[in-house]
């Protein structure tokens, strides 16, 4: 593609925005309020959007506030990302007919319409990268991540109002968006009043900016974004070191520490339903009287005693062995099998969890103490 198209938009950009779509066949999704929370659900209009909504979350904690703020996107992350919508919660893999030697696999096909998402944040299209690695590139891609995932469109929002759980600028996910969206929009509501700078980058994201129209951007507009994305930054508190750490993590499996985050963890799985990279799942065969069988797959968690299960019993048993397993595969060996992290920095694990661990100081607490291998019981 040329050199990006971008424009500013005012308010009326966002409703052309989602018609637009709607008209190219996109069932289209966005951030609503629903249950308490900022979830992604279907956005018929701007007017379902959450203006003057906030999330104010900490360890263990999420509420939801109201003002008179016109923003739209002034809100970190919620419980659900993106992921299920090209990774479902449920699906069927495959189904047979016929017993015995005629026995046939039937093809399922994905009949959902194309998808496209309207304020994913910067760190949610990092975890999108993600998945693609694990999904849609590897030696044997999943079939319905892969066409779901290639008939998307992408419309993220930059982060102007991160949480205290964040920590995307630790993992190079944000707060500013990187490669991979189709569009990328920036909300400044200031003296010039509320308006969207809006950025293609792909040929579909092109097209779609050609046909909202706009402005160009004047430079006043340009700076106050470099100056939202300077405070979101500077707003960001919690840090996750990655110096060294895949290897630091490595050396430190029998660490202490792996104890003490035991006798608070209650392997709720709670951290893994909402990270926005969790790929584990189980496989189901149903069969009915007459013989047909379905293959079905839902999510999994590596915190489910009988996820590790094999001949025998589970390989990791305790809650200890859990933690450690989803801590390490995120951190360290996530850069074995697809040469990155398995986080974004989303702050979504520490803000969800019942008991408000969070990893980037059970990440500090081994940095500050690497070496310490005797556990508490005296064992190695």
């Amino acid at each position: 593609m040329a050199e990006a198209r971008a424009v500013l938009l005012g308010t009326d950009g966002i409703e052309r925005l989602v018609g637009l779509l709607a008209g190219r066949g996109y069932r289209t999704l966005g951030p609503v309020v629903a249950d308490g929370a900022i979830v992604p659900g279907p956005v018929n209009s701007s007017a379902d959007l959450p203006r003057g909504v906030h999330d104010d979350q900490s360890p263990g904690s999420y509420r939801l506030s109201r003002d008179d703020d016109p923003s739209l996107f002034a809100w970190a992350v919620g419980p659900r990302s993106w992921k299920a919508e090209l990774f479902p919660p449920g699906a069927v893999v495959f189904r047979t007919s016929g017993t015995g030697s005629e026995v046939q696999v039937v093809p399922v096909l994905d009949d959902a319409a194309p998808v496209a998402f309207v304020g994913a944040r910067p760190c949610e299209l990092a975890a999108l990268g993600i998945l693609d690695r694990v999904l849609g590139a590897s030696e044997h891609p999943d079939p319905l991540y892969s066409a779901r995932r290639a008939a998307a469109f992408v419309a993220v929002v930059e982060c102007a109002r991160p949480a205290p759980t964040c920590f995307c600028t630790s993992m190079g996910t944000g707060p500013a968006a990187g490669a991979g969206f189709d569009l990328a929009l920036t909300e400044l509501v200031g003296d010039g009043g509320h308006r969207f700078i809006a950025r293609a980058g792909s040929s579909v994201g092109d097209s779609v900016l050609a046909e909202l129209g706009g402005r160009p951007v004047p430079p006043a507009a340009w700076d106050e974004r470099a100056e939202l994305l300077e405070r979101s930054e500077a707003a960001m508190s919690r840090r996750l070191d990655t110096d060294g750490l895949a290897a630091l993590l490595a050396r430190n499996l029998e660490h202490p520490r792996w104890d003490d985050v035991a006798e608070r963890c209650l392997s709720c799985g709670n951290c893994t339903l909402v990270c926005p990279t969790c790929f584990c799942s189980a496989l189901d065969d149903v069969s009915d009287l007459s013989g047909a069988t379905e293959r079905r797959r839902r999510w999994d968690s590596c915190f489910d005693l009988g996820y590790s299960e094999v001949h025998g019993g589970p390989v990791r048993s305790s809650t200890r062995s859990r933690y450690r397993q989803w801590a390490t595969h995120k951190l360290s060996t996530w850069f074995d099998q697809f040469q990155t992290a398995g986080c974004v920095g989303c702050g979504r694990c520490i803000t969800w969890c019942p008991v408000g661990i969070d990893i980037t100081e059970e990440a500090a607490a081994i940095r500050a103490s690497d070496g310490e291998t005797v556990r508490k019981d005296g064992q190695a």
